[in-house]
């Protein structure tokens, strides 16, 4: 049963591509990609990775379509007929596809259990993960305290992706903090439902942050559904109304505090006389240590990612709003 399910999802996913691909209206081929996104979650959840699955679901169906109808407002919604042959990046692409797949070919099978990874790494988080870090969540475990170094580069990642996009929109911040229209139209009943969800999602939002140690969750996830709340209301209440509630100039230095927050944990833990991020030395107790620590650096992800996020949506909506007023100005000088 679990294998016909898994062969109808990689069916859909791939007619969702080929659709995707064929579309000239780009705002359909956006609906598509989020389609695309959540039924990858729901494959990755049938193959129980659950917090891969959920940061799918809250990134790729959620805020990634935001942003990409987001850009619609600046280039257009359909895509012009290209001048060049395909049949050129048909071989390219055709080519680089089959090398991966050759280079696959001495992979392991999934869930091998003997697989290197299932004879040597795996078996010591397992044995050793409740002792050490003593928390139920073992991918928390992994990824904040046995690899928190990898950690702590994506989130230097996502830091830097955020500044280099504001860097290319070459957004300037507005002194105007008058509210400003809703993007998708005056609705009354929209505006009383979404004032009622709000809340509930920014204390989902908290939910994951907080539960990351025992269920799916954490910082990244977090960060990513508070994002989509603020987005929700800009999106339904105004710009100008968003910008009051969280400005712009706060989220360029969250993001950066969120990143300092990581490198500083680190860095005490180097000053106490531990090595890099060993959480140990925050407490007498190292797995109390470990508690704190991972509370600390995932709150880290969680501020940056919601800076970041939030900021390249502002960049981009601020972004139409100036070439809006760009084009009245121009047919108001002719």
């Amino acid at each position: 049963m679990e294998a016909l399910i898994d062969i109808a999802l990689l069916a859909l996913l791939t007619i969702t591509a080929i659709a995707a691909v064929k579309l000239r209206d780009l705002f359909a081929v956006t609906m598509l990609f989020g389609i695309y996104s959540f039924v990858t979650a729901v494959f990755f959840l049938s193959m129980d990775a659950i917090d891969v699955a959920f940061t799918e679901a809250a990134v790729g169906a959620g805020v990634t379509s935001v942003l990409m109808l987001a850009t619609l407002r600046l280039t257009g919604r359909f895509e012009q007929k290209t001048k060049h042959n395909p049949i050129l990046p048909l071989i390219v692409v055709t080519i680089t596809g089959a090398a991966l797949v050759y280079g696959t070919l001495d992979a392991p099978l999934l869930g091998d259990p003997e697989a290197p990874s299932h004879q040597h790494v795996a078996p010591r988080y397992i044995q050793e993960s409740p002792k050490e870090i003593g928390i139920p969540n073992m991918v928390t475990s992994v990824l904040a305290s046995y690899r928190g170094y990898d950690t702590l580069g994506e989130t230097f990642v996502i830091f830097c992706a955020g500044l280099a996009v504001l860097i290319i929109l070459g957004i300037q911040e507005s002194s105007e903090t008058r509210p400003g229209r809703s993007a998708i139209g005056d609705h009354v009943v929209l505006r009383v439902v979404v004032k009622a969800l709000i809340p509930f999602i920014l204390l989902f939002g908290l939910y994951v942050q907080l539960h990351g140690d025992f269920g799916a969750g954490g910082g990244f996830q977090a960060g990513v559904i508070f994002a989509s709340g603020f987005i929700l209301y800009d999106l339904v209440f105004g710009e100008g109304d968003a910008r009051l509630i969280v400005p712009p100039n706060w989220l360029k230095r969250l993001a950066a505090l969120g990143v300092l927050l990581y490198s500083g944990v680190g860095v005490y833990c180097l000053l106490a006389g531990y090595h890099f991020l060993d959480y140990s030395a925050l407490a007498a107790d190292p797995v109390a240590g470990q508690h704190i620590g991972i509370l600390l650096v995932e709150l880290g992800v969680g501020v940056t990612v919601f800076s970041v996020i939030l900021s390249i949506f502002y960049a981009f909506s601020g972004r139409a709003r100036l070439a809006v007023k760009s084009d009245r100005s121009s047919g108001g000088s002719q």
